[in-house]
């Protein structure tokens, strides 16, 4: 499984995470354990890794995998539990916080995890199997309007309108519950140079939606900001701008002092900089990288430093 998922930005995500040896690092997004292993070859006798993800399949792979390894804690949580996990660990802060937001490439190749418009599968697109609302019911259920709404705020589809309304028309007939399905629906209203990109539009706002991903980003970076030691570090490698934006502008305004109008003699609003960002423009894969994993190269890697 581990070969179906090369960690992007490997080498850079950890020199910007690793400040000391016997320290205590955070991996919010464990996947088949890329990171986790690499955290331990960098840290001594006294470190220590706790990791978690969602993913029942990769928790289980690297629960597994790292059996033998007394410096690893695995959870099978959201990684916004970050400071459920730090109570149960009795750990007060990390010195280092890593999140990779990409889906890996078992759970885009796996037919039965249904993230491909490429294959055959149940239209699901839910990482914790757990939640109640999965993306078949979304496209069987929501108004015209609200499926609009998805495809626009979440996958920046400019189409968004006209392929909900093909939507609805096709599910008054039958019910839409595969990956194909919605596939073709999509396909015969998208002219077949655009039809790539539009289904890899449509499938990630869904994901995004049915995941509550973009909500459950800012939690976590909140909850992350009080959990890093003084001059600890916290990376984050995105795949989209939804989420590169929040985690810029989140870290912007963590570096920020006063925010009071300019125009205030004295300021009014105590705000103290946290952050010291240690990367003013996102780091990028090489063109190497990505020759060697295409899928890499949305990829962006943002740092920051605990002031």
């Amino acid at each position: 499984m581990e070969k179906l998922h090369n960690p992007v930005l490997f080498d850079e995500s950890l020199s910007y995470l690793i400040t000391d040896k016997s320290g205590i690092y955070f991996d919010g997004t464990l996947g088949f354990g890329g990171h986790s292993e690499g955290i331990l070859k960098m840290i001594n006798e006294n470190g220590n890794v706790i990791s978690t993800d969602v993913d029942t399949d990769a928790f289980n792979y690297s629960r597994e995998k790292f059996k033998d390894e007394e410096r690893v804690k695995i959870y099978n949580f959201n990684f916004s539990q970050i400071d459920l996990i730090s109570k149960i660990e009795s750990i007060d802060a990390f010195d280092g916080i890593l999140a990779d937001l990409g889906v890996s490439s078992f759970q885009l190749d796996n037919i039965e995890k249904g993230f491909t418009f490429r294959k055959e599968s149940k239209l699901d697109l839910r990482m914790d199997k757990t939640k109640v609302i999965n993306a078949s019911d979304v496209v069987n259920s929501f108004s015209e309007e609200d499926l609009s709404d998805i495809f626009f705020k979440f996958g920046e589809e400019n189409n968004s309108r006209k392929i909900a309304r093909e939507i609805i028309r096709e599910r008054e007939k039958s019910k839409i519950q595969t990956t194909l399905e919605l596939s073709s629906i999509i396909k015969r209203i998208t002219p077949q140079r655009f039809q790539i990109k539009t289904l890899s539009r449509i499938f990630q706002a869904l994901r995004i939606f049915v995941n509550d991903e973009l909500n459950v980003l800012e939690i976590f970076l909140k909850k992350s900001i009080e959990l890093l030691k003084k001059n600890g570090r916290i990376v984050v490698l995105s795949y989209h701008s939804l989420e590169d934006r929040i985690i810029k502008e989140f870290f912007k305004y963590e570096a920020l002092g006063c925010i009071c109008p300019k125009d205030f003699p004295v300021c009014k609003c105590d705000k103290e900089s946290r952050l010291k960002i240690l990367t003013k423009k996102p780091v990028v894969p090489s063109s190497e990288e990505i020759n060697y994993n295409f899928r890499a190269r949305s990829a962006k890697l943002r740092a920051a430093e605990r002031i």
